[in-house]
């Protein structure tokens, strides 16, 4: 990461989510129940996949990716969130500003293009079942996990690049409760025009083309469950499916609610509740979403809690 700017802000003040101060201390225990849902939701799932031998396929490969996902850029957030919550102040210097937005960025963005991933192999799976462990290989699925860190790395550097050649000299107060690219734009004294172009393109690129290619899988998917004949197989398949495109449906509608409005029209408020959606909801409701639904995935945690009876 290149050196830092000659900006005379040291340190920045991050903002709560609303003008109500009476609300912080009911919120807390609130908002701490889901940061721990979430460690314990995605670490257990990670944990029961390496465990479970059985689990050890392409489908679940993907899904460890995006349980450890899910957990690393919630706790890029979360915790420091919470601070603000019970402190007076909630300052973060500039240089725990920039790591907060580099790995918030990388990981939300591979989150966009693991979400796609899943989605090819989920077509995959139920168009083209006797092909499946040749479509999705090793290699194959090595190769679309570097894929979606190397663009969120890659995206995150970008995006952190632009932020770190920008000057901020007066205003420190942060409009959000995260580093975050809009609002730091809004208190910079040089220009951001190139931020602004990057942020257009990038966002669409990475918001864009995992939506289409997750709709376009889904359209497969479902004209391939259109034609099973039985009702109850129908009915579990699409049960499934609606389970899966409601939680992408809640995580990209955020973040294009957020990225992908121009700069001038967009709304701080309403983009701070956008965010609490993707930052902390959608991390704690995907280990449910994608797995604890599953039967393989109850099967794998009764078989270990029989072992560990055992072992007693």
């Amino acid at each position: 990461m290149p050196e830092r700017n000659d900006s005379t802000v040291t340190e920045f003040i991050l903002c709560w989510l609303t003008d109500q101060p009476e609300l912080k201390l009911p919120l807390f225990p609130l908002f701490l129940g889901i940061y721990l849902l979430t460690v314990l939701g995605n670490l257990g799932m990670i944990i029961l996949i390496v465990l479970s031998s059985h689990l050890h396929t392409p489908m679940y490969f993907f899904l460890s990716s995006l349980s450890f996902i899910d957990l690393c850029y919630s706790t890029a957030i979360t915790p420091k969130m919470m601070v603000n919550f019970v402190a007076k102040k909630n300052v973060i210097s500039y240089q725990e500003c920039m790591t907060q937005l580099y790995f918030f960025l990388a990981f939300v963005i591979s989150e966009c293009h693991m979400l796609a991933a899943m989605a090819y192999d989920r077509y995959v799976a139920i168009c083209n079942p006797l092909l499946y462990n040749v479509t999705m290989s090793y290699q194959v699925c090595s190769w679309m996990i570097g894929w979606v860190y190397g663009v969120g790395v890659i995206g995150a550097s970008i995006h952190t690049f632009c932020m770190l050649r920008v000057v901020f000299c007066k205003a420190n107060t942060i409009n959000h409760y995260f580093c975050d690219l809009f609002p730091l734009m809004e208190l910079a004294c040089s220009s951001t025009f190139i931020n602004e172009v990057f942020l257009l393109y990038l966002s669409a690129f990475n918001i864009l083309v995992p939506t289409l290619a997750i709709l376009g899988s889904y359209i497969f998917i479902i004209v391939s469950i259109l034609r099973i004949k039985s009702t109850e197989g129908r009915f579990k398949a699409f049960s499934t499916c609606s389970s899966h495109f409601s939680a992408v449906a809640v995580f990209f509608g955020s973040l294009a609610f957020v990225y992908l409005q121009p700069f001038s029209l967009r709304s701080k408020d309403k983009g701070k509740v956008s965010s609490v959606f993707y930052t902390t909801v959608v991390p704690m409701l995907n280990p449910m979403i994608y797995s604890l639904r599953n039967r393989d995935v109850k099967l794998a945690l009764s078989k270990l809690f029989h072992k560990m009876k055992f072992h007693v």
